[in-house]
This record gives C-alpha cells, sequence and structure tokens, in this order.
C-alpha cells in the first residue's frame, strides 16, 4: 500500500489515510524523500487527521521522515494529530523541534505559506 503524494505548486500535500504498518511507513519515508528530490519541492504538509493511533516504529519513521526532508531542504508542517498519535510521540522522546503543527490542511498550508515567505 502506498500512500499518495499530490503536488501543489513549490508544496507536497500528504494525506495519510491508511493504517501505518511498518512496509508502508518505510515505502512512504522513500517516496517522499525521493519525490522531494525530484520536485525541488520547499514544503511538504502531512496530515494524520485519519491516524488514530502509532506504535514506536512508526513514530521512529515520522521523525526520521521530517527530519530527512528539513535536510533536503523542505519544512514539514503536521497536521492532524490525534490526542493518542501525540502521547505516543511524546513516550518516544520525538519531540519534532522546529516543526509547524496545525489543526487542519487548511491551516497547515497556510502556516507552510507563511513559514516559506518569511
Amino acid at each position: 500500500m502506498r500512500i499518495p503524494i499530490l503536488k501543489l505548486r513549490h508544496y507536497l500535500l500528504i494525506s495519510v489515510q491508511v493504517d501505518l504498518d511498518d512496509q508502508t511507513a518505510l515505502q512512504f519515508q522513500e517516496d517522499l524523500l525521493n519525490k522531494i528530490h525530484q520536485e525541488g519541492s520547499l514544503g511538504v504538509v502531512i496530515d494524520l487527521t485519519s491516524v488514530d493511533m502509532i506504535d514506536s516504529f512508526i513514530a521512529k519513521v515520522l521523525g526520521d521522515v521530517v527530519d530527512m526532508s528539513n535536510l533536503m531542504g523542505a519544512k514539514v508542517v503536521l497536521t492532524g494529530i490525534q490526542p493518542a498519535v501525540a502521547i505516543t510521540l511524546i513516550d518516544m522522546g520525538i519531540t519534532l523541534n522546529d516543526v509547524q503543527t496545525a489543526l487542519d490542511l487548511e491551516q497547515g498550508l497556510d502556516k507552510l505559506q507563511q513559514e516559506l515567505e518569511g
């Protein structure tokens, strides 16, 4: 199962609508990094509204995706983080420093645009 990655101007939009298993998460990581490289994307919005629960491996992969995207020059905004997901991320020690968050995709796009335009 692959997670679709949509391009909008210089941004990539991802809405995770599937249950994240280890293989799907690793495939997503690879797909996203390749897409950032191919498109020269400046920003990424990852919408987690449909994700109710994550395990420690998925939490680590998510943190790695954010760090790797930043290394490639793409700012990341996470949207729609559910309470259980937030708790798991903090319990796992994944703080996601310098990562903007928003309640929904629209607010996430606004934050990303503000961040990139200064």
